[in-house]
């Protein structure tokens, strides 16, 4: 296929191409197919890959060569900037956007995922892909769960002690929790791994998850230990992580909160396809820089209506997309960077609004 249909942007799906009982997707995937946005960029990937590998060599030598030092302490933003760079692209190996090969696939995903970064994979595709089935519904995806935060208000109901000081709060604490993102990431893979209902369907499977995230544990501190004291090791660390957490926090916040739930519907659960994605994902205008720091996520709506599309494609899909949801009256909903995070935090603290109420009813 010639270069410059792929840098095209996909033409709007024609108000003729409207299905009339049929399903609504069809015509756009169409569309989108006709354009070959659905095709593979494995050396777009591989670019992205080498430059993020090349980065925490030079981030490693840097630390070697500076020796013991709290100079050395700046070198977490770095550090934590390719951390989120390789998380996005186990994100995206785990959808196949990278290469069609399944094994391919997965090797890059371990890589990525386990040996640099510390985070299972199986853990994280049985959790995400839950997610993609079902987005923004409270009963089916574990991403809108009641856990530390609550993102409906019976969720909140009941909640005393701690947990009810965190929800009536979450709001004003959301993004120092996402500070231990990087941290929790790690944790719940190894829970996973050492559980007998986990995700890991053979044993295999399970060791080799196991090996290189004891591998990623060993290399990580082995790095620090030689080239800084024990106690610079330490705050680089939690500096790295910290900062890990909440460049995940910007990327993930804003893409569903306080977006449509298909729980709150009657028919919600009978939405198709393109209505299920569509209702239940923001998305975030912005630039190259955007598009780079957020890993592409700014194009929720386009990713979930296509998981499998190569993150460089997702741009280029946006005027069909947006001109089809039109055609059919589906709202799409796009904001500015700042205000899809006013929009998320304003709906988290709507939440927590009765448990406020109620705490200071009691003190009157």
């Amino acid at each position: 296929m010639p270069q410059a249909t792929l840098l095209t942007p996909a033409a709007p799906v024609a108000p003729a191409a409207r299905p009339r009982g049929g399903s609504e997707f069809t015509p756009l995937l169409r569309t989108v197919k006709g354009q070959g946005l659905l095709d593979h960029r494995p050396g777009w990937y591989a670019r992205d890959i080498a430059l993020t590998l090349l980065g925490f060599a030079a981030v490693a030598a840097c630390l070697l060569l500076a020796g013991p030092t709290w100079w050395a302490l700046p070198l977490a933003v770095p550090l934590a900037l390719l951390s989120a760079r390789a998380a996005f692209t186990a994100h995206d190996a785990g959808h196949a956007q990278i290469t069609p090969n399944r094994r391919a696939g997965r090797a890059i995903q371990l890589v990525h995922a386990n040996l640099l970064l510390g985070m299972s994979r199986e853990w994280w595709n049985d959790k995400h892909n839950r997610h993609h089935a079902h987005p923004n519904h409270l009963d089916k995806d574990p991403d809108v769960a009641a856990d530390v935060l609550v993102f409906a208000e019976h969720q909140a109901a009941g909640r005393t002690g701690p947990s009810a000081f965190l929800t009536r709060h979450q709001a004003l604490l959301f993004f120092p929790l996402t500070t231990l993102e990087g941290l929790a990431l790690k944790l719940y893979g190894v829970r996973a791994l050492l559980a007998k209902d986990g995700p890991y369907r053979t044993r295999s499977e399970r060791l080799t998850e196991g090996a290189l995230l004891a591998a990623h544990a060993a290399g990580y501190a082995a790095l620090l230990l030689t080239a800084l004291t024990p106690a610079q090791a330490l705050v680089l660390a939690l500096l790295h992580q910290m900062l890990f957490g909440v460049h995940l926090g910007l990327a993930f916040a804003p893409n569903h909160k306080g977006m449509d739930r298909p729980d709150e519907h009657e028919d919600g659960d009978s939405w198709g396809h393109l209505r299920r994605q569509v209702l239940t994902s923001r998305n975030i205008r912005g630039g190259a820089l955007t598009d780079w720091f957020l890993g592409g996520l700014n194009y929720q709506v386009e990713h979930h209506l296509f998981p499998s599309m190569p993150r460089p494609h997702l741009r280029l899909a946006q005027p069909a997309v947006r001109a089809h949801c039109r055609a059919l009256g589906v709202p799409y909903t796009e904001t500015g960077f700042v205000d899809s995070y006013r929009q998320a935090l304003g709906h988290l603290h709507e939440v927590g609004a009765p448990l406020r109420a109620e705490r200071a009813g009691h003190q009157e």
